[in-house]
């Protein structure tokens, strides 16, 4: 079983407001982002709290996820996805994890599923979708590589472990630009959400 971990922990600093609660298409980021994971064959569904945990979880506890709040969310995000490590070492069939941000709101379950897939057949430790030339998320990391997060350093971040291991990552091609937009600005959320 693959499960799925949101990361929600942060201040929303630039964007000026909790990124997880925008709406998008008559939902809110979270919803959709939870909404999408639930088509596909992943099992538990993370989703990782921090800055204002307390106002934030109402708006999400209707939703089938498990919350996990991370105090030490201002270490930045590895802090956040070291929590639901820990989490997820104690599930047995857990093989490993799909790492999403809250604030990449455009996540396609037919993508997700082709990345599934891939991780499966190839035994790969990592895959991650391309868009053109660059890379984008989910991130799929396998639960070899726990022990690795855990220990990687906080100022570098998973890129760490991802760029250890560049030979045993899967790229899947996609021609849906949403793994690559990043909506961390009121700016960026006018021109992609409200298509102005």
């Amino acid at each position: 079983m693959i499960s799925a971990v949101i990361l929600s922990a942060g201040e929303s600093s630039r964007m000026g407001r909790p990124k997880a609660l925008l709406p998008i298409d008559g939902q809110t980021f979270i919803e959709k982002i939870v909404g999408a994971l639930k088509q596909t064959p992943v099992g538990k569904v993370i989703v990782i709290l921090g800055h204002n945990a307390d106002e934030m979880r109402p708006h999400i506890e209707h939703l089938p996820v498990e919350i996990l709040v991370n105090p030490d969310y201002k270490l930045g995000q590895l802090s956040s996805l070291q929590v639901a490590v820990r989490c997820l070492e104690a599930v047995a069939d857990c093989v490993g994890m799909l790492v999403h941000l809250v604030d990449h709101p455009y996540i396609d379950a037919k993508l997700v599923e082709s990345m599934i897939e891939g991780f499966h057949a190839s035994g790969k430790l990592i895959v991650v979708p391309r868009y053109g030339a660059k890379r984008g998320h989910p991130v799929i990391f396998s639960r070899e590589l726990f022990g690795e997060l855990l220990a990687a350093p906080m100022d570098q971040g998973a890129k760490a472990v991802v760029n250890a291991h560049r030979d045993d990552t899967l790229e899947i091609d996609t021609e849906d630009s949403g793994v690559t937009v990043d909506i961390d600005t009121p700016e960026l959320y006018r021109q992609h959400v409200k298509g102005e």
